[in-house]
Order: C-alpha cells, then structure tokens, then sequence
C-alpha cells in the first residue's frame, strides 16, 4: 500500500495539525461550493479545538477522507478533509451548514432517509 492511501493513527489529531499549521489544500470544488453557501475559511480555520469526526471514509478513491463537525460560537459546519499523510497535509474537499432535515438534533448523525 503507498503512503497515499494510508489512515493517519490518529485522524482527528492529524487534521488539526494540518490546519493549525495551515498544511491544507483548498481544492477547486469547495471554493466554489464555500462561496455559495456563504462558509467562510474563518469558520473552518478557527474552529479547529471544536473538531468531532462525524463519519469515516479510509477506503475513498483517492485519498483517506473524513467528515468533520465544527462549531465556531453558534456557528456549525461539516468539513470533508481528505488526509495525505506522505505530502503531511489535508485538502478540504467540502463544507456546508448541515440542513436539519437530513441530520438528526445533534447534527452528527444522518437520519435515515
């Protein structure tokens, strides 16, 4: 297995670590998505002791990814960062405000559709 596909020891540990460090990649994709459900980069980067992994995804095409809830103040999102342990950094692949009608109260579980 290359060191791209490889699941950090400690996910949440590791993805704080990028971001405090600012070792992150804002990929194309959630620089258009950000701009059109008003998320700002302040949201995500000034949240980072508030990071709860919400679900897991080692085994995605191209890198491991993780789905992050965040609060900054009254303020909740969902970040997917995508781990590249071998480049030490993480690409933020998508962040929203996550609808009520799709998670239940705590907005960390997904309801069952």
């Amino acid at each position: 297995m290359n060191q791209k596909n490889m699941v950090p020891d400690d996910p949440l540990l590791f993805i704080r670590e990028c971001v405090k460090q600012r070792s992150l990649l804002w990929t194309y994709h959630v620089n258009m998505r950000m701009q059109g459900r008003y998320v700002t980069r302040d949201i995500i980067l000034d949240s980072t002791d508030s990071y709860e992994i919400i679900e897991d995804y080692p085994g995605d095409k191209y890198l491991p990814s993780y789905l992050v809830y965040a609060r900054k103040e009254d303020i909740i999102v969902h970040i997917l960062f995508a781990v590249d342990i071998e480049d030490k950094n993480v690409r933020i692949i998508t962040a929203y405000y996550p609808d009520a009608s799709r998670w239940k109260k705590n907005l960390k579980t997904r309801r069952k559709q």
